[in-house]
């Protein structure tokens, strides 16, 4: 694949990143935000500054661990993944060509001021000459930006010396008259002016000496820019009477005029006509490399990432962005969706601060030449202001930012996700993150003992099934020396005295426990066996586990019908109500298992499974098989990461362990002895799509854990589960 000429150096890049910035900030929206903070503006100016810092500083390491084309879009789908990927790359790339086309518009004002021209004919022109050059190549852009860039910063140094003497500071009285909330409201207004200083990084592909020009650029042109923006709005509010220029179109002309007449008011128009056609120079560079990065990992058609042979330039891509910002010119209220484009550039430099961290706890290949000072506090610190900046920005701009990521969620699942199996390094480490935890849970299940278990039969079955059930609780108590409690439970209608039936039942009860007194001696652990008679067996099951405080109760749950899983059986009120944990059988038969299987399916491997399955293993001197679903279209990495969570499991096992997939086309180990899984978390769902045992055809009893209620993971935590692993 071709790759990109760098032939940017830091002069280049320096007028590239200021030249993003200096356009609308300074000379279209401190007459907007005079309105709403009156004088405070200027300090607002310096709080979005200040506030742009960690995503500057966290864009320029992961400009210097991965130079390519695509800037915002390239560091979060590798950070986040494709899904968050493809959001930012599209919304970024509709941001930034929102903000070219308002420069744009927003210079013809200026230019109206000297020549009599008609606003929509002149911005179409000077979009098409931008889109010409741009498609010429980036040498020939970087060298255009940097003339500009000169000549608009020494009509601005003229402007800024020649009015500095007629500041009044009875202008600055009543500083704070707009409170806090103004100030705020003011700050997430003027945060967009600072939103190209980051620009650079997507053309970092085409930057000389990445390891030292981007961090230099950026943060250079963001320091020089703030005490830029502060000194010419401190000046513009200084020399203009209270209130004049207060939502003007021209507001810095205005101020010129006070301080240096005609020639003034001249240089000030030059210099804003060439601000705002460096805003959308830039504009128009960096977008288009949003769609040629994103083609390039495939969340683009691949013709959008072809680079002309005689320009060397993304030619398709550049076109379809040129087109873009002049449909926008032609047919859009400009002003409205920059403000909807700069919400959405807020929301992305605060996921540019949570990517560091996805990339610093990641197990990805990551060795940035920049590294962000005071890690992870700024980044956190970044995130959080961004959230409140945003609540600034009103409801319109939240509702439009949320249509673009809605937009950007159904191009991913209707073209992305069908061809990319990719998965971003926040993912792992959440993954890893999961696994760990999983294990501790583990470790401290492991360390609890199982002194009393109730065997809750509650069918009439054959003696068989009954003893299977006793010979796993008895299993579960051994090696604590501790007791099997196996009770008989039956169930009368509520018109029959409880007294009566207990004296008809007394005969066969003899004969109930004179089996349970020679299972008693059969598995060596002491039995007591019980028959409680009740109008109400879930009551009563739960009522006795209460009483006696039993750690576990074992019960025989086979396949129900849709009805009963619904509105329940007495086993499952007993799940959800019961003072202890739970073991529901699929009862096929129990007899010195020694291939113990271990689902882990939809999460880690639950630690009251590990610690039954440990449990029987050591009874019966077996092994531990570990079972998981394989998906064939997982990442290695992800196959990586869960290789080595079952190899920590292991390692905490007294008993022998070994992996062992199970494949979702259908293919199988052999048959195990038992299968110990994790119980369905949603009720519904278990109830109408989940037929148990979940292994297809497994030919062994299958026990489905499920913990007392205060063991269980939290719903967010379920959910990480499910997603990661």
């Amino acid at each position: 694949m071709k790759e990109l000429e760098r032939d940017l150096g830091l002069p280049s890049v320096l007028a590239i990143s200021i030249g993003a910035m200096i356009g609308s900030g300074i000379f279209i929206l401190p007459a907007l935000a005079l309105e709403i903070a009156g004088p405070a503006v200027i300090l607002a100016y310096l709080i979005a500054g200040l506030l742009v810092v960690p995503a500057a500083l966290s864009k320029s390491e992961m400009a210097t661990a991965m130079p390519e084309a695509g800037g915002t879009y390239i560091y979060i789908e590798r950070g986040m993944g494709p899904l968050l990927g493809t959001i930012a790359g599209v919304g970024t790339w509709f941001s930034l060509s929102f903000k070219g086309a308002l420069a744009l518009v927003g210079g013809v004002p200026y230019l109206l001021l000297l020549f009599d021209l008609p606003l929509k004919p002149v911005a179409l022109g000077l979009a098409t000459v931008l889109i010409l050059v741009n498609l010429i190549g980036a040498k020939q852009t970087g060298r255009l930006q940097l003339g500009i860039v000169v000549v608009m910063l020494a009509a601005l140094g003229w402007f800024a010396a020649g009015s500095a003497p007629g500041v009044q500071s009875a202008n600055y009285i009543n500083f704070f008259d707009a409170g806090i909330g103004g100030l705020l409201a003011a700050t997430g207004l003027v945060f967009v002016s600072y939103a190209g200083v980051t620009k650079v990084a997507s053309i970092a592909e085409e930057v000389e000496n990445p390891g030292r020009n981007i961090p230099l650029g950026i943060l250079g042109s963001l320091a020089f820019t703030t005490v830029l923006y502060v000194a010419i709005v401190a000046i513009l509010v200084g020399i203009t009477d209270p209130g004049s220029v207060a939502g003007s179109l021209t507001p810095v002309a205005v101020a010129a005029e006070v301080t240096l007449g005609q020639a003034g008011v001249v240089a000030v128009i030059i210099a804003a006509i060439l601000a705002l056609i460096s805003t959308a120079n830039a504009g128009v560079l960096s977008s288009s490399r949003y769609p040629f990065a994103m083609s390039r990992d495939r969340l683009a058609p691949p013709s959008l990432s072809t680079v002309s042979d005689r320009f060397g330039t993304p030619v398709i891509s550049i076109t379809l962005t040129g087109a873009v910002l002049l449909i926008l010119i032609a047919f859009v209220p400009i002003l409205e969706i920059a403000k909807l484009a700069s919400a959405f550039q807020i929301m992305v430099f605060a996921l540019i601060n949570l990517t560091v961290v996805a990339f610093r706890t990641g197990n990805v290949e990551y060795d940035p030449e920049f590294t962000s000072p005071l890690y992870p506090w700024m980044q956190i610190f970044g995130t959080i202001t961004g959230v409140l900046l945003l609540t600034q920005m009103g409801a319109v701009a939240l509702v439009g930012a949320l249509v673009i990521v809605l937009g950007s969620i159904g191009w991913y699942l209707l073209y992305v996700r069908p061809r990319v199996s990719r998965e971003g390094a926040a993912t792992d480490a959440l993954r890893r993150q999961v696994g760990r935890d999983a294990l501790t849970d583990v470790e401290s299940t492991m360390a609890e003992h199982t002194h009393e278990v109730l065997v809750a039969l509650t069918k009439d079955g054959d003696d068989d099934r009954e003893r299977a059930l006793v010979a796993l609780a008895a299993d579960l108590v051994r090696q604590d020396d501790g007791r099997v409690v196996v009770g008989r439970f039956e169930e009368i209608p509520d018109q029959a005295p409880l007294t009566e039936q207990a004296t008809v039942q007394s005969a066969s009860d003899i004969s109930f426990e004179t089996r349970m007194e020679s299972l008693s001696t059969e598995f060596d652990v002491s039995i007591e066996a019980d028959e409680i008679v009740s109008h109400d067996t879930k009551h009563a099951i739960v009522n006795f586990a209460e009483e006696r405080g039993v750690d576990t109760i074992v019960a025989e749950h086979e396949p129900l019908r849709l009805r009963s899983r619904l509105f329940g059986d007495p086993i499952d009120w007993v799940v959800r109500h019961a003072p202890c944990d739970v073991l529901l059988v699929d009862n096929l038969g129990y007899d010195r298992p020694e291939r113990i299987v271990l689902s882990g399916e939809n999460g880690p491997y639950p630690p009251l499974a590990v610690n039954v399955a440990e449990t029987v293993a050591a009874a019966n001197e077996g092994g531990i098989f570990l079972w998981y679903p394989t998906n064939h279209g997982s990442t290695d990495q992800h196959r990586r990461t869960i290789d080595e969570y079952r190899s920590e499991l292991a390692a905490m096992l007294s008993m022998p362990v070994y992996g062992e997939p199970l494949w979702t086309d259908g293919g199988q180990p052999s048959r195990p002895d038992l299968l110990v899984r994790r119980g369905a978390d949603d009720r519904l769902r278990d109830a109408l799509f989940n037929d148990r045992p979940v292994f297809p055809s497994p030919g062994c009893t299958t026990v489905t854990v499920y913990p007392h209620e205060s063991r269980r993971p939290s719903l967010v935590r379920r959910l990480l589960e499910r997603i990661t692993f």
